[in-house]
């Protein structure tokens, strides 16, 4: 099925950058280059994104913080709101930087309630840990909140958002927490064992929104077989059973086995999967409205440029095939930033495996990931009004 689809992209994305640190933005150039080489975006309206108002920003962050960003984008010493610290320096800019990407998921929201496109998407975005009150996690502006506050601000009833960035969702979880029209998945790596620390199956909402916030723990090590096992066991009946009218979807690709900062082992291949059971699922659900951010990725040249062309590809309807070459010229501008080691061949790296699908029973089992997906189901389930041991749901 071809697709319309936006996605909101310009190079001045690229001075969101805090220096000698792991969210660089040349990741966000290979990917586009990498997108256009192959064809990709000849089937994409991209349009330059407008930065976020500072009322837009006050509907999901606190006024000191926004000033306390104002005032540390011109004194780089300035320490506080969680800024200066190692995961988020200052940099001179970064409000101008930060805001420019929050508006940029916003127009894409826009743009999809519109009904200009099917699927709207901002590859900068999914900065999914900043708070109300303070930076987090390499993230200033929290734009997915933004992004779903305006969706809810158009007038749209439910939003299901889904992240399957390896690292959980804490700032849009929070920003919803007590919402009942936002359902929040997050699949990420046990919270035991990484960043933030949050995250557990008992993590379910609050008040009237209980039920509407719904965690997959993942044990390190997860591949791709037990990654998409674990989706399908907890994912579509989730969003089927909440009926929204937008899915939203973070794509972080944190979750590589090549990941610097995190321990699944998944490959590009089983990103792109995950990537087209969104798709799927848009359509089947939202009547294809899909809202795709970026996210987390720290495998700059090998893992992020491809698994993001997969997403603008996939979101096309004409998805790349892994066995596809990487093309010379990517590869040379590549070599040309003094990359070393070895590039990527081809736009996959291996065949998939058979995913044994979840059953009830598995959840007795001593897998850890089998009793984290059994774990997820029995806290969430019921309050969704699916049974938590029928494999349908």
């Amino acid at each position: 099925m071809e697709c319309t689809v936006g996605a909101i992209w310009d190079e001045r994305y690229l001075a969101y950058d805090f220096g000698d640190h792991p969210l660089n933005p040349v990741r966000l150039d290979l990917t586009i280059r990498l997108a256009r080489e192959l064809g990709v975006l000849e089937h994409v309206d991209i349009t330059a994104p407008e930065p976020a108002s500072t009322d837009q920003l006050e509907s999901i962050h606190d006024r000191a913080y926004l000033d306390a960003v104002r005032q540390a984008s011109g004194e780089p010493g300035f320490v506080g709101f969680g800024l200066g610290t190692t995961d988020d320096p200052v940099f001179r800019g970064m409000y101008d930087a930060a805001a420019l990407v929050a508006g940029g998921s916003a127009q894409a929201a826009l743009r999809l309630h519109r009904g200009e496109v099917q699927h709207a998407i901002n590859i900068a975005g999914g900065l999914h840990h900043a708070m109300r009150g303070n930076a987090s996690g390499f993230c200033i502006f929290n734009d997915v909140v933004l992004g779903i506050r305006t969706l809810l601000d158009q007038g749209v009833a439910r939003v299901a958002y889904v992240d399957i960035d390896v690292h959980h969702g804490d700032g849009v979880q929070a920003a919803f927490y007590d919402d009942p029209r936002v359902l929040t998945i997050s699949l990420h790596q046990d919270p035991r064992t990484l960043f933030p620390g949050t995250g557990m199956p008992s993590e379910t909402g609050v008040g009237d929104a209980v039920g509407s916030a719904v965690n997959v723990a993942l044990p390190p090590g997860t591949d791709d077989a037990g990654w998409l096992r674990a989706f399908r066991a907890v994912v579509p009946g989730a969003v089927r059973a909440f009926a929204p009218e937008v899915l939203v979807s973070q794509c972080g690709c944190d979750t590589h086995h090549e990941d610097p900062l995190a321990n699944l082992e998944l490959t590009v291949d089983g990103q792109r999967a995950a990537i087209a059971d969104m798709h799927a699922l848009a359509h089947e659900v939202t009547g294809g409205r899909w809202l795709a951010f970026g996210g987390g990725g720290y495998g700059l040249v090998r893992c992020v440029p491809r698994t993001w062309t997969h997403l603008l590809a996939e979101a096309t309807g004409r998805p790349v095939d892994p066995a596809t070459a990487v093309p010379s010229g990517w590869t040379g501008y590549v070599r040309s930033l003094g990359a070393r080691g070895e590039l990527p061949t081809a736009m996959g790296e291996r065949p998939l495996p058979d995913v044994h699908p979840w059953e009830p029973g598995d959840a007795e089992s001593s897998s850890w990931l089998d009793s984290a997906i059994g774990a997820t189901r029995r806290a969430s389930f019921p309050l969704l009004g699916l049974d938590p041991d029928d494999p349908r749901d």
